[in-house]
């Protein structure tokens, strides 16, 4: 196994698979054809175009049009079992950040509608004499999501009506009990992106990260039940974790990877798939 599994196992989308969902004419997502098949079944608010694209029917025109749109339809979805779960927590649909955004989607429906999501990742890390040691969280073992998986220090989707920093800042202390005087003395350090398929759809995401060192005397406890537990384990360790097992979810392991190359662990001389990761780290994700 090698730091490179990780960049192409986040990147394992088959697009033949997809046919674009658009929002007039902008494509912000892509759908598979059984659930394209569920979802205009509902009636004539979701349509197929001639060109075998779908998205809403003419007379759904504004955002709160199409807000209502989805909730009703997502609840009838997720009634019928297509979807899953739904979550509560609204996302925004957009593709880049500095486009308004045009509707809201429950953060659980965005992969069967392949729309971009956003989140916050934050590595916490301490200086100690001997090197940098990283804070990593395992999460809890009844998590709906990777339970028990090692996790980023902190981490958490973008919901609508919050800022980046704001949002990591509010994460930090629900599920690290990070007090406001150290969470807010995070730096931000840049983005990673990727296009993964689950079993309910799409993932065409983008982390917005951070990085905190924090003082060798605070010790990190979970405030909101969805950490089991935090161990500050040497960079040396969690590279090793990294290189060869999959225990980290999925994303969170590109968060790593991004670390040890800007903190100098993972170098162009020690690290033969550098340039490979470098790149990899930021997958475009042109709809």
């Amino acid at each position: 196994m090698a730091y490179l599994d990780h960049i192409h196992a986040c990147n394992n989308a088959n697009l033949s698979r997809y046919a674009r969902f658009r929002i007039g004419d902008l494509p912000v997502g892509a759908i598979r054809s059984e659930f394209a098949s569920a979802l205009t079944a509902l009636g004539d608010s979701f349509i197929r175009d001639e060109n075998g694209e779908y998205g809403f029917g003419p007379h759904i025109k504004t955002i709160d049009a199409r807000n209502q749109t989805l909730i009703e339809a997502t609840e009838a979805l997720c009634q019928q079992g297509v979807i899953k779960h739904l979550h509560g927590e609204k996302f925004d649909i957009r593709n880049r950040l500095s486009d308004d955004p045009l509707c809201q989607l429950d953060r659980f429906a965005m992969p069967y509608f392949g729309c971009r999501s956003w989140g916050v990742h934050m590595n916490g890390f301490v200086r100690k004499a001997d090197g940098i040691h990283m804070w990593i969280a395992k999460r809890a073992l009844d998590k709906p999501t990777y339970p028990g998986m090692l996790d980023n220090m902190v981490a958490g989707g973008q919901p609508t009506g919050l800022g980046f920093r704001e949002n990591m800042i509010k994460e930090c202390a629900e599920e690290a009990g990070i007090p406001a005087n150290l969470a807010e003395k995070v730096v931000a350090i840049g983005t990673v992106s990727y296009l993964y398929e689950t079993d309910e759809g799409l993932k065409p995401d983008v982390m917005v990260n951070f990085d905190l060192e924090l003082p060798e005397e605070f010790v990190p406890h979970c405030a909101d039940g969805e950490v089991e537990q935090f161990d500050l384990l040497p960079i040396a360790e969690v590279a090793e974790i990294v290189r060869n097992r999959f225990d980290f979810k999925f994303n969170c392991a590109l968060v790593v990877i991004d670390f040890l190359i800007r903190h100098g662990y993972l170098t162009a001389d020690n690290e033969p798939s550098y340039c490979e990761l470098v790149t990899g780290l930021h997958r475009s994700l042109e709809p």
